[in-house]
């Protein structure tokens, strides 16, 4: 009962005006701040806005952040859906249904189901980060290298299951996301790899170079082949209601949402998890589980709906590691563990205790940030909906302006706006083989932390294999992966004997 105790003095604390006036303009100006290019991460957003928080109260400070934390989530879903742009890794995901539905005259409803379903996910996610948080801790101490190292592949696996029609196109793509992902220097011999002696490719590809050029001008460049003139813009709903998700959409969204609430909450549970790994595991989950799989990937509102939920109990989830035992679990919580310290917290077992005045007011904000964003941007969606109402002929060069500048704007440098052009080249090039592009975007994102994980792991074991099935938890997930191929071979299998016997 205390922890309710606590958890009611937290909200108490939160909902001062003052309070609440910081939460709504963090959500305001994260939202804003996250539409643009290069900025768009939650934790690139919470940097920029970092010394703006410092000048507060600790408690009104930190609850801002959340705000900011929220806005950026939800700024990152709209550009994914409405331009099929993914200013962050977790949003990636979105542009397998969320954009698609956006082409079927429904941006709307799929910018309404990732408020909804954020929403009920946020509030599962501080549910169980007030009652679970020991629980969930003691799991995230237990994770090392071998662990990770499965994690990883058990997320590689999964992002190749959900190529579509061609495991095979989507192997390719991963593959590709791979190669890519080895360029620079290697940080564990110090050797270079792929830079062919150019000082400009030490530090690798920036995510935002990829993302930009596979997604965002490579789906300029495969419209430019009508006249754009005489292209229509996407439909756009008449009526206020036509904006949101229908009941059905609601109800067919249910089991998504719990699914991608429970997956999102543990995942970020454990540091390095993150929403990235959340949101692909939702959505393959969701998918492999559903009575109609063959939806997802043309406008399926599960789709949406799923890693959403997963994105947003994250939030919930990754505060454990971070208050419970000083470790940030992601970029953003990175961020916020900075806060901590510049304000002379020290985030531990007995932050609980020394500070109940700061914690529990910032875990109640984690929720009303939710609440704020669900308030503020539902009236909005209509407003970000016309959009898609700019002729082509003026949103595509707009398009090509922001993903120049957001490219030079990472590191300042020519060079990458030189790899944008190659990379964008490249996703034009795939789009025409009808080869998917998110697979490369997300092994590029776990490939590093794949290899890096499975190099530690056989330094700790003097190279024996035995290692990721020595422990409990790293032999789980081996048998899952094991689980998730034989389900794989059966599923074609049964999927090639219906297609003979129809003939």
């Amino acid at each position: 009962m205390s922890v309710l105790y606590n958890l009611m003095d937290g909200f108490e604390g939160a909902l001062t005006l003052m309070n609440l006036m910081w939460i709504i303009a963090g959500a305001v100006l994260g939202t804003l701040i996250g539409i643009l290019p290069g900025l768009g991460n939650p934790a690139a957003t919470l940097a920029i806005l970092l010394p703006l928080t410092l000048r507060l109260p600790p408690a009104t400070g930190l609850i801002m952040m959340a705000g900011i934390y929220h806005g950026a989530k939800f700024a990152g879903a709209t550009t994914a859906i409405l331009l099929n742009i993914p200013t962050e890794t977790s949003s990636v995901v979105l542009c397998y249904d969320g954009h698609e539905l956006a082409k079927q005259g429904r941006a709307g409803a799929a910018m309404g189901m990732s408020a909804i379903s954020g929403f009920i996910a946020s509030t599962i996610g501080v549910i169980g980060l007030t009652f679970a948080a020991p629980l969930a801790a003691k799991i995230a101490i237990d994770f090392g290298p071998p662990e990770f190292a499965m994690l990883m592949v058990f997320g590689l696996l999964l992002v190749v299951s959900m190529a579509g029609k061609s495991p095979i196109k989507g192997l390719i793509s991963m593959l590709f996301g791979l190669l890519v992902a080895c360029v620079g220097v290697d940080i564990f011999t110090g050797s270079e790899r792929f830079t062919f002696g150019s000082i400009n490719l030490y530090d690798g590809i920036e995510f935002l170079i990829l993302t930009l050029g596979l997604f965002a001008i490579s789906e300029v460049l495969i419209n430019t082949g009508k006249k754009m003139k005489e292209a229509k813009p996407m439909d756009t709903p008449k009526r206020f209601r036509d904006y949101l998700p229908t009941w059905d959409d609601l109800r067919r969204s249910r089991l998504a949402i719990l699914l991608g609430s429970i997956v999102g909450f543990f995942i970020g549970a454990l540091p390095g998890g993150g929403s990235t790994i959340a949101s692909f595991v939702s959505y393959a989950l969701v998918k492999n589980t559903s009575k109609h799989p063959e939806k997802f990937g043309t406008g399926a509102i599960e789709g949406v709906a799923g890693p959403e939920a997963a994105n947003n109990s994250e939030s919930g989830g990754t505060m454990i590691p971070l208050l419970s035992l000083g470790l940030p679990g992601s970029a953003s919580t990175t961020v916020m563990l900075a806060a901590l310290l510049l304000y002379g917290i020290q985030p531990g077992p007995l932050l609980f205790t020394s500070h109940p005045e700061i914690v529990w007011p910032v875990i109640a904000s984690l929720y009303l940030g939710t609440i704020v964003l669900l308030v503020l941007n539902l009236p909005m969606i209509p407003v970000w909906v016309q959009i898609l109402r700019i002729p082509y002929w003026l949103l595509y060069p707009i398009i090509l302006l922001l993903a120049v500048v957001g490219a030079y704007s990472v590191r300042g440098s020519i060079f990458d706006v030189w790899l944008l052009m190659g990379f964008s080249a490249f996703g034009y090039m795939m789009r025409r083989l009808e080869i998917p592009a998110a697979p490369m975007l997300m092994a590029f994102v776990l490939g590093p932390e794949a290899e890096s994980s499975i190099r530690q792991s056989l330094m700790l074991s003097n190279n024996r294999l035995s290692i990721f099935i020595e422990r409990p938890i790293s032999a789980g997930i081996v048998a899952a992966i094991l689980l998730l191929i034989a389900f794989a071979v059966y599923s074609r299998t049964k999927h090639r004997r219906r297609a003979m016997s129809a003939y």
